[in-house]
């Protein structure tokens, strides 16, 4: 069981924080959820209630396993065939770690109608980039630091791509809709999350943050420095500040928008009419390790060396510019 604090002393803004002192933690998508509504973060993180799975998340959380088990053969056998092959077993392994996944299929022409849009996917991948030309360093990493501030930062990165003269690419893999471009910078939050936490865990700056949509066969570039994640820290802070009183002041309001159609807990908000849960008395201690989905469990980090960036074999859009080929630059290093 986790341990877990009275609720007055889990979250205590005034109280004296060094560094390595966990004070409070913070993941992409937590934080997300209160960009997006405080009330729903409070759902997730705090009242921890459970989220219905869909076919559309069911399918990014397979297209990832059989992503990551790919690499697990040798350079010349990574084929669109061998990725298709692996679908049927990880989706078997997802189903026995979570047997609500099998809920969401009527029938077997239902369940095979799905898995063929899961195989779209695969084969977006492989004309977006060629695995056997790379060997990525890390896959499925939980990456995390503690600022001095005693906000812990921790998440899992989908793969870490390390070249031999020591520049970082961070890559994810989306199942989603590519963003239009007013709402690329919204859609790299996530990337610009684990760059931060790679800066102030490993002292290197990430030179690229790839982003890989692979229905719409669409690569995503963006190439970060230290001021910007310098910037971002600090929004981060913020973002946890108010996270901070909401949490001593026991409110968290809705925030209405086109997004609520896709909530789990619409019964419960007062913006459509519910009341939520009487508030937690306790709440779990910040240094709690994260949830761990289907895909991550019983999966170990691999670490080998990456010889080569293969340029996208598509237009990408680099720095929220449109171009037809990235020439990797040296390391940024921060002391």
């Amino acid at each position: 069981m986790s341990a877990v604090l009275p609720i007055d002393h889990a979250i205590d803004p005034a109280s004296t924080r060094t560094h390595g002192d966990v004070r409070g933690s913070l993941s992409p998508s937590r934080a997300s959820d209160f960009k997006t509504c405080p009330l729903l973060y409070r759902f997730r993180a705090i009242d921890r209630l459970p989220q219905k799975p869909t076919v559309a998340t069911a399918r990014g959380t397979l297209v990832h396993a059989v992503l990551e088990r790919l690499f697990d053969v040798a350079p010349g056998e990574r084929t669109v065939e061998h990725a298709a092959e692996l679908l049927a077993p990880e989706w078997d392994k997802l189903r026995e770690a979570e047997p609500a996944l099998g809920e969401l299929f009527q029938d077997a022409d239902s369940l095979a109608t799905w898995l063929k849009t899961a195989r779209g996917m695969l084969d977006g991948y492989f004309q977006l980039e060629d695995p056997n030309r790379l060997e990525p360093a890390e896959r499925e990493q939980l990456v995390e630091v503690v600022l001095e501030s005693g906000l812990r930062l921790r998440g899992f990165v989908d793969r870490l791509d390390v070249a031999p003269t020591g520049d970082m690419r961070v890559v994810d893999y989306k199942t989603g809709a590519a963003p239009r471009e007013a709402f690329e910078g919204k859609a790299l939050f996530q990337l610009k999350f684990y760059a931060l936490v790679l800066w102030r865990s490993r002292d290197v700056v990430p030179r690229l943050l790839r982003l890989m949509y692979l229905g719409d066969r669409e690569i995503l570039d963006y190439a970060p420095d230290v001021d910007e994640l310098r910037r971002f820290e600090r929004n981060l802070q913020a973002l946890w500040a108010a996270i901070d009183r909401a949490t001593t002041q026991r409110d968290f309001r809705p925030n209405p928008s086109k997004l609520c159609g896709w909530c789990d807990h619409q019964a419960l908000c007062p913006a459509k009419g519910g009341t939520p849960p009487p508030f937690p008395e306790v709440l779990p201690t910040p240094g709690e390790p994260l949830v761990i989905t289907p895909r991550q469990r019983g999966l170990s980090p691999r670490v080998r060396s990456c010889p080569v960036y293969a340029p996208p074999a598509l237009p990408v859009r680099l720095g929220f510019r449109r171009v037809s080929d990235f020439v990797l630059r040296s390391t940024s290093r921060a002391g």
